[in-house]
């Protein structure tokens, strides 16, 4: 047993009062005066024995009730395998609130996050008046990173509302701990109120001080099944006004139930598209190709909406994609027009080709255009190759085709300033291509089934490339002994197609072969790549758009009916990267304005990993700790209040002191008031 005030005990020494008063008695005696003194001596005999079993007990219960007055204020306590020589210092305290949409869920008295909030208050009232509160939760504001006092903390707490931010455990201790450690000379202590998904644990164990102890308050809600809409994207990249979609939906099951025909809605721009059902086995995904059409072109905002009870915060899914009225190339030619690259594109009106002689480029210009042809690289200048690096380096894409000429060193020169593999030689010996990688995305989807004993392209006259240690190739197509025909080849963000050919029949006769329209068309789609179709709140902390360019006093902003935000604007390579953070805090579909111009629309989802609703035990919650300093609390109904004392300073043994203490003085009472009158009656019966 410890003392919180143990200078108190000083205070024992008044139990030498009652002693005092017992051994001087100060009493005046009385003379009485009796016929028969015989009578007086035999009560005398009779009742000196009680009246020294009466003193004895007063001596007794007034000194016990001094004892046990003077150790109510001392505060004696039993203390608990946590307790320290700093725990009874001012105590700087943070509470974590899980405000995710897990905390929706409903218990017996209310939902999860009303709980957390009741709990919070009574472990605050479970400190003292001096002591000091932090109040963090998902949105980790900034507001939430500075103390306050217990009126304040209950007044924020009041505020708290459920957000679309996830958070690992992790990121809520690195949170809490950079506040704590700034507060010297305190007891620190860290509080988590939440469900423990499964998914806020982390592989491995967590990096916590051993100066904050760590204790985590598990709420619990009853089992519910849950279907998320887990994901949604499109089968090709490339939306064109008119044309037939098809967009393919990932439901996943949540729960350890089979769900039966789950209704999936799509609706672009508030018209509904398409719809379908889908079963989904117990804890497993699911998918279904929804198909639509009639888009015209521009930017599209679109929605996959299920029916699923009673958890419905991830039952909707926002995107959104731009549709292209069309698709401008440019074909860069050492000589004349090749004219079967004209007719190839010319036979699909979406594409628009734009023809200019290697002389005459626009070099500003060429970051307009997805893809760029080079036709022919025998006259190509060096200055020249510099800047088809830089577009490739931005995210461009450059298809080259040789020229039909022995001269390649011109071509060289192209190849090592883009760092792809490396002319050595010409060849003339007629070779054809024996490899073809149909797994690429450039032959994908190009034939149903893969075609056995096709009759591939033919070299007449090539060139023989030499394998470039710094080049990231990949082959697209090979010639025998494994020489590249054609390659793909990663330069920054952009891709390099590298032919061994040219575009005539004297080299090859890729130009009227069935493989020359996919190779052209695929490698046009491929170079249309657009932004995703959606964000994560909490996740993305920013989203990339084509390359915008601001004048000093105009910013960009992202807007819907609900919220207005400001981005960070920075310019990269590859465009506009526009830096969020945590300013969107609710999903939907928000307009990118310039001005008063609409440059694009970005949706936002919440995050589906908190559509999982497994929770953690408290084994797996205490093997997330390396210390020994922290504890999880299960409450049940019961108050936490008297628990994080007891926690703090172990049984305390004040309130069973002072109760003892007021028994014994009413032990005083009740032995002068009823000894003293059964010991008269007991006299008054002896005469």
């Amino acid at each position: 047993m410890r003392f919180l005030f143990p200078g108190f005990l000083f205070a024992l020494i008044t139990v030498i009062i009652p002693i005092l008063i017992h051994l001087f008695n100060f009493r005046r005696l009385k003379r009485v005066y009796f016929s028969n003194v015989s009578f007086l001596k035999a009560i005398e005999q009779k009742s000196s024995s009680a009246r020294k079993l009466k003193r004895l007990l007063l001596l007794a219960v007034r000194m016990l009730a001094l004892i046990f007055l003077v150790l109510a204020f001392a505060r004696p306590y039993i203390p608990s395998s946590s307790d320290s020589t700093s725990a009874f210092r001012q105590q700087v305290v943070s509470i974590y609130i899980d405000n995710s949409y897990s905390m929706e869920l409903l218990t017996r008295e209310g939902n999860l996050l009303e709980e957390a909030k009741r709990r919070a208050k009574e472990i605050a009232s479970a400190y003292d008046i001096n002591d000091k509160y932090q109040l963090l939760t998902n949105d980790f504001e900034g507001r939430h990173q500075r103390l306050l006092n217990y009126e304040d903390f209950i007044s924020a707490l009041d505020a708290v509302k459920v957000s679309g931010v996830r958070r690992t455990l992790q990121q809520v201790i690195n949170r809490q701990t950079d506040l704590l450690l700034q507060q010297t000379g305190s007891e620190k202590t860290a509080f988590l109120i939440s469900d423990f998904q499964t998914n806020m644990l982390s592989r491995a164990r967590l990096n916590e001080d051993s100066a904050i102890s760590c204790r985590l308050v598990k709420l619990e809600a009853a089992p519910q099944p849950n279907i998320s809409i887990d994901s949604a994207w499109f089968v090709s990249p490339v939306h064109k006004s008119g044309e037939s979609e098809k967009l393919v939906v990932r439901l996943k099951n949540n729960s350890d139930r089979k769900a039966e025909n789950v209704p999936v809605k799509v609706m672009v721009d508030r018209r509904q598209k398409a719809i379908g059902a889908v079963t989904v086995p117990a804890r497993s995904a699911r998918r279904d190709t929804l198909s639509f059409s009639g888009l015209a072109a521009g930017w599209r905002r679109g929605t996959v909406t299920i029916t699923d009870y009673p958890v419905t915060f991830d039952d909707r899914l926002f995107f959104s994609f731009y549709v292209r009225p069309s698709m401008s190339l440019l074909v860069i030619n050492s000589g004349e027009q090749n004219p079967y690259v004209n007719a190839v594109y010319a036979a699909e009106p979406f594409f628009r080709v734009d023809n200019v002689h290697l002389g005459n480029i626009n070099y500003s210009s060429l970051s307009s255009y997805p893809l760029i042809i080079l036709n022919g690289a025998d006259k190509i200048s060096e200055g020249a190759s510099q800047q088809l690096k830089i577009y490739v380096q931005n995210g461009g894409s450059l298809m080259v085709f040789p020229s039909v000429t022995e001269d390649i060193s011109a071509l060289k020169m192209l190849t090592q300033t883009l760092g792809t593999d490396i002319p050595e030689a010409t060849g003339m010996q007629p070779l054809k291509v024996n490899y073809v990688n149909y797994q690429h995305p450039l032959f994908r989807g190009v034939f149903e089934k893969i075609p056995r004993n096709v009759d591939l392209p033919a070299a007449l006259k090539y060139v023989l490339y030499k394998r470039s240690g710094r080049a990231a190739g990949s082959p697209l197509m090979e010639l025998p002994g494994r020489r590249p025909f054609l390659s793909q080849y990663t330069v920054g963000n952009g891709y390099v197609y590298l032919s061994a050919a040219a575009l005539t029949e004297e080299a090859a006769n890729l130009v009227r072969h069935s493989f020359f329209v996919p190779v052209m068309y695929q490698s046009a789609f491929l170079s249309l790549r657009d932004k995703a179709l959606s964000s994560t709140i909490g996740k993305d902390s920013y989203i990339e758009i084509n390359r915008i360019t601001l004048p000093g006093n105009q910013i960009l902003k992202l807007k819907n009916e609900k919220a207005e935000v400001i981005p960070d604007v920075r310019q990269t390579a590859g465009g506009t990267r526009l830096f969020i953070a945590d300013q969107i805090r609710e999903a939907g579909q928000y307009n990118l304005l310039k001005g008063d111009s609409l440059v694009a629309v970005s949706s936002f989802n919440d995050d589906r990993e908190e559509s999982d609703l497994s929770y953690a035990s408290e084994k797996d919650l205490l093997q997330q700790f390396s210390g020994n300093k922290a504890e999880v609390f299960s409450p049940g109904r019961a108050p936490l209040k008297n628990t994080v004392k007891a926690v703090n300073y172990g049984v305390q043994l004040w309130k069973l002191c002072l109760i003892l203490a007021l028994i014994f003085l009413a032990a005083e009472i009740l032995l002068l008031k009823f000894y003293g009158r059964r010991e008269g009656e007991r006299l008054q019966q002896g005469t």
